[in-house]
C-alpha cells in the first residue's frame, strides 16, 4: 500500500491499527514483550541512530523517508513492488517485505515505523507497530474513522511510544507566529475562522466503475485492501486516486484540514467541536424552462462530493467566545475580507481569523498578516512565546530518542482528526449533527453515528495493542 508521489508539495499527508486473523493478540504481547527487552526505542541514548522501517514506500512515504535518512533505514514494505522499486533501490541494505506484519514480526531490531500507506491502513499498521513498541510517525490524517483516531492515540498513550503525524507546517515559523498574533488580541475575540483548499485534484463524486481491470504485475491487491471491504482491482483506486472514495480515503477533507487546523487549535485553544453541518454539491435535471426538473444532491455514496461547505461550532472557552470554523473545497472559496486590497486575488487556498476588530491572514510560508492599515499601523508583532521546534522531521526522531513529544503528536493529532472526520460524516449524510466526545457519540442522528466506527473486512479487526 502506498500513496502516490502527486505533484503536491510535501506538506500534505494520517493512519491506524486493523490486523488479520493469524496477527492474534497473543502475537502482539509477545512483540511487545520483545521490544521492551531487546528493541531499543525509547531508550537509544540521543547520539545512536534509530533503526527506521517504512510501510507504504511508493508515494509519499518516500518524503518522510528522505526526511528521516540521518538515521538506519533498515527495513522497507510495500504491496505494491513496481511503484516501490526506486524506494527499495534507493535503501539497497534494507530488508525488502510486502506484508507489515512479517516485517514487524522478523525485523526485531526496528526502534521505528513510517507509515505512508492509503487512509484506510493507518489504524491497522500503526496498532501493530504501537504493539510492538515502535516509535510512528504516521501520515494524515491520523486514520480513517473517528473511533480508529480515539484508539490508536489512546494506545500509543498507554504504550509510551513517540508519534507524530505529517503536518510539516506544524514546525514552521509562519504557525508559531499567527498563534502568536492571535493571542496578541490585534483583532480582538476571534468568533469565526475560515479555510479553503483548491482540492480535490483527484476524482470525486462519481459511481464504482463496473468493468473490472486486472490485477498489475506487483500489485498484491488483497493486501492493498487490508481491513476494507472485497473489491476487484480498477485503476481508479490505486495508486493516488483512493482519496475519493469512502472505502480508502477521507476526501479533500480529510486530506487537506489537518495542514490548517492545526494553528486554528492552537491559537484558539480549541478542544473538541459541539456541532457540525455541511452542504454538498447539487446535481440538476431535466428542463428549467417546462418545469420538468429537480434538483437533488449527488447521490454516489461510495465517493466524496465534488465541493462542499462545512461548518464546525465550538463552545466559549474561559473569557473567549464561541467560534464558528468554515471550510471550502473544490473551488469553492469564503467571502472576500472587506479589507482585502481590491487588486489582490484571493489565493487557491488560505486562512483567515475573523475578530471583533478586524482580520488575521495566515500563509504558513510568509506569516501571518493584517489586512487593515489601521490595525497595521497600530501593532507591534508580540514576542516569540511559542517554542520554536528543531524541525519536523527532527522533533519526532529526537521523541524516539527519549525526548519530548513531537510538536503533532497523537494527542494532539487525533483531536484535529476526529474534528476533520467528524465533518466528513456530515458530508455523506448532509444533516446538521451533534457531538458529545466524551462519549464519542453523535446523539441526534444514529446513521451518521455508526460512521464513527469503521467496518472491517471479514478476518480484520482493531486490536488493542
Amino acid at each position: 500500500m502506498s500513496q502516490r508521489n502527486a505533484s503536491e508539495p510535501d506538506s500534505n499527508h494520517c493512519q491506524q491499527v486493523i490486523s488479520r486473523r493469524a496477527f492474534t493478540p497473543a502475537a502482539a504481547a509477545a512483540l511487545v514483550l520483545a521490544s521492551r527487552q531487546g528493541a531499543r526505542g525509547a531508550q537509544l541514548p540521543p547520539s545512536d541512530q534509530l533503526n527506521i522501517a517504512g510501510v507504504g514506500i511508493g508515494g509519499m512515504g518516500q518524503n518522510y523517508l528522505k526526511g528521516c535518512e540521518s538515521q538506519n533505514i533498515v527495513a522497507l514494505c510495500d504491496v505494491d513492488e513496481v511503484l516501490a522499486a526506486p524506494v527499495f533501490n534507493r535503501y539497497p541494505k534494507a530488508a525488502r517485505y510486502s506484508d507489515f506484519r512479517v516485517m514487524l514480526e522478523k525485523e526485531k531490531t526496528i526502534d521505528a515505523v513510517i507509515i505512508g500507506t492509503p487512509d484506510h491502513a493507518h489504524a491497522a499498521v500503526s496498532m501493530a507497530a504501537i504493539a510492538a513498541g515502535k516509535a510512528v510517525y504516521c501520515a494524515k490524517p491520523m486514520t480513517r474513522t473517528i473511533f480508529e483516531a480515539r484508539t490508536v492515540a489512546r494506545a500509543a498513550r498507554e504504550h509510551k511510544v513517540a508519534t507524530q503525524m505529517s503536518v510539516q507546517s506544524c514546525a514552521s515559523e509562519g504557525a508559531c507566529a499567527t498563534e502568536e498574533w492571535v493571542q496578541s488580541g490585534i483583532i480582538g475575540p476571534v468568533r469565526a475562522v475560515h479555510v479553503w483548499t483548491d482540492r480535490p485534484i483527484w476524482p470525486q463524486s462519481l459511481a464504482r466503475p463496473a468493468e473490472q481491470e486486472p490485477v498489475p504485475a506487483g500489485l498484491n491487491w488483497d493486501l492493498w485492501l487490508g481491513p476494507a471491504p472485497q473489491r476487484p482491482y480498477h485503476p481508479i483506486y490505486h495508486p493516488f486516486n483512493f482519496r475519493g472514495w469512502v472505502d480508502f480515503g477521507t476526501g479533500a477533507l480529510g486530506d487537506m484540514a489537518c495542514h490548517s487546523f492545526h494553528v486554528i487549535f492552537r491559537a484558539l485553544k480549541l478542544g473538541p467541536p459541539v456541532g457540525v453541518n455541511a452542504s454538498t454539491t447539487f446535481i440538476r435535471e431535466g428542463v428549467r424552462a417546462t418545469r420538468a426538473y429537480k434538483s437533488r444532491r449527488a447521490n454516489f455514496p461510495e465517493t466524496y462530493p465534488a465541493s462542499s461547505l462545512v461548518t464546525w461550532d465550538f463552545p466559549a472557552r474561559g473569557d473567549q467566545p464561541p467560534v464558528s470554523m468554515h471550510w471550502y473545497d473544490g473551488g469553492i472559496q469564503p467571502p472576500r475580507p472587506a479589507e482585502l486590497d481590491i487588486h489582490t486575488r484571493m489565493p487557491e487556498e488560505g486562512l483567515y481569523f475573523v475578530g471583533d476588530k478586524g482580520v488575521l491572514w495566515s500563509g504558513f510560508s510568509g506569516g501571518p498578516k493584517l489586512l487593515a492599515d489601521s490595525l497595521k499601523r497600530s501593532f507591534t508583532p508580540p514576542e516569540k512565546t511559542v517554542p520554536r521546534t528543531i524541525g519536523h522531521y527532527k522533533e519526532w526522531i529526537a521523541a524516539a530518542k527519549g525526548g519530548k513529544p513531537a510538536n503533532c503528536n497523537f494527542d494532539f493529532a487525533s483531536l484535529i482528526t476526529e474534528t476533520a472526520l467528524l465533518g466528513v460524516i456530515a458530508q455523506r449524510t448532509g444533516r446538521p449533527l451533534i457531538w458529545d466526545s466524551e462519549a464519542m457519540r453523535i446523539t441526534n442522528d444514529q446513521a451518521a453515528d455508526r460512521l464513527v466506527r469503521p467496518q472491517y473486512r471479514e478476518g480484520w479487526t482493531l486490536e488493542k495493542a
